[in-house]
């Protein structure tokens, strides 16, 4: 069993495990118990009612933006190439940029690529996918509007994905940011989230839904 520090215990003595909290309540509750001297950012985690035969992966644009600028790179060739620098991605190109990562360069946040560029891209799947990198047509990676994928990224575009137990996990926000931008955030993710409810599933889509900052314990959200 992991050891909890001092502060992460007087944390958690303020959080009572057997509430559920008003989204904004537990917002602010969130905030007053972090403790870390770094700037924690605000995670939300979602435990869905899913069978192994259900996939949820989606974007999602946070209308709030919190974290710092993201270095993407387009793969792409001629007019999409020029596209994409003019968009203002960091780094754009083709084959050579697919040997450079192939060397083991990675000194960017996300990838973007046209359709025509996955054949090259695909050589990359054991570099890209296991850091959650490779480009994809379901979260609007693999595109030919990379001018519009690009401006959403600079946005903040998000990716989410449920993990084998049914749970999805984002950042929302910042501790230093006000709780009803991070609340309109939340609000966002939620209502994207609702929107890849599997037709076929009966019940409940959303079994619990809990806060928490960087270092800090989870709280429980009435998420009804």
């Amino acid at each position: 069993m992991m050891k909890r520090g001092k502060n992460f215990k007087q944390a958690a003595a303020k959080v009572d495990s057997a509430v559920l909290y008003p989204t904004l309540d537990a917002l602010n509750l969130v905030k007053e118990i972090s403790y870390a001297k770094f700037d924690e950012t605000v995670e939300v985690a979602v435990k869905l009612n899913l069978k192994k035969s259900h996939t949820v992966r989606d974007t999602v644009v946070l209308p709030n933006q919190f974290a710092g600028e993201k270095k993407i790179l387009v793969f792409a060739k001629g007019e999409k190439a020029e596209e994409a620098k003019a968009a203002g991605a960091t780094y754009v190109g083709a084959e050579e940029l697919v040997d450079k990562v192939k060397d083991g360069w990675l000194d960017f946040d996300v990838c973007v690529a046209t359709p025509d560029m996955m054949r090259e891209v695909g050589k990359l799947g054991p570099v890209l996918g296991r850091r959650g990198l490779m480009p994809n047509p379901k979260t609007r990676t693999v595109t030919m509007d990379v001018k519009g994928a690009v401006a959403e990224l600079q946005q903040g575009r998000t990716e989410f994905r449920a993990d084998k137990t049914g749970v999805v996990s984002i950042a929302i926000g910042k501790v230093s940011m006000d709780a009803e931008k991070i609340q309109e955030n939340l609000n966002a993710f939620t209502a994207e989230l609702k929107r890849k409810r599997p037709v076929d599933l009966k019940g409940d889509f959303v079994k619990s839904l809990s806060l928490a900052s960087t270092m800090g314990p989870g709280v429980k959200v009435d998420f009804k």
